[in-house]
C-alpha cells in the first residue's frame, strides 16, 4: 500500500462535495501535469491511503482521508470537447491522460492546517512543505500519513 496527498480546491470540489456522492466515490479528473499523471497511472492503486487536501483559500489544510476506489483508466474527458479538460491530441486510442477513483474513508472534525503541518518537526520533509512544491497529486510515507492522522484526532480533542 502507498500513501498520496490529493489537493483540491475547495471551491471547485470539496470534502463535503465527495460525502455527498453516491457510495462517496468520484472519479478525480483533469489532473493535467505529466509528472502528476505519470504517479496516478504507474503508482496508484486501489486500496491505497489519501490524505485529502484542501489548497487555497485563507487556510489550506488536510480535511480528511479517502482510499483509491479505482486505479488509473483514460481521463475521457480529454476526449469531450466541451469539457475544460478536452485536449485534442488525446483519444480513445492513444489516451494521454488518466484519472483514478477515490472514496472517501473520513472527513476531520477539525482540519489540520499548513502552518500546523508546517510547525510539526516530524514532517519536515514532507512533499508538500517543501519550496516550489505544487503537484496537485504527491507521495506521502506512511509515517507522514500517520503523523497527520494523530494530529487530526489531537485537533479534535482540542475543539
Amino acid at each position: 500500500m502507498k500513501y498520496w496527498l490529493m489537493k483540491t480546491e475547495p471551491g471547485t470540489y470539496s470534502i463535503e462535495d465527495l460525502a455527498k456522492e453516491k457510495r462517496k466515490t468520484t472519479c478525480w479528473e483533469g489532473v493535467r501535469n505529466y509528472q502528476a499523471r505519470n504517479m496516478m497511472r504507474d503508482d496508484f492503486k486501489k486500496g491505497d491511503r489519501v490524505l485529502f487536501y484542501h489548497s487555497g483559500g485563507k487556510d489550506p489544510a488536510v480535511v480528511g482521508t479517502a482510499k483509491i476506489a479505482k486505479g488509473a483508466y483514460p481521463d475521457h474527458f480529454a476526449w469531450d470537447s466541451g469539457s475544460k479538460y478536452y485536449d485534442p491530441k488525446s483519444s480513445p486510442e492513444n489516451p494521454r491522460w488518466f484519472m483514478v477513483d477515490v472514496q472517501l474513508d473520513k472527513a476531520f472534525e477539525q482540519p489540520v492546517t499548513l502552518s500546523q503541518l508546517r510547525n510539526e518537526p516530524q514532517l519536515e520533509q514532507m512533499e508538500l512543505l517543501r519550496k516550489g512544491s505544487r503537484l496537485s497529486v504527491q507521495p506521502v510515507t506512511e509515517s507522514e500519513f500517520e503523523v497527520v492522522l494523530k494530529m487530526a484526532e489531537a485537533a479534535k480533542n482540542k475543539a
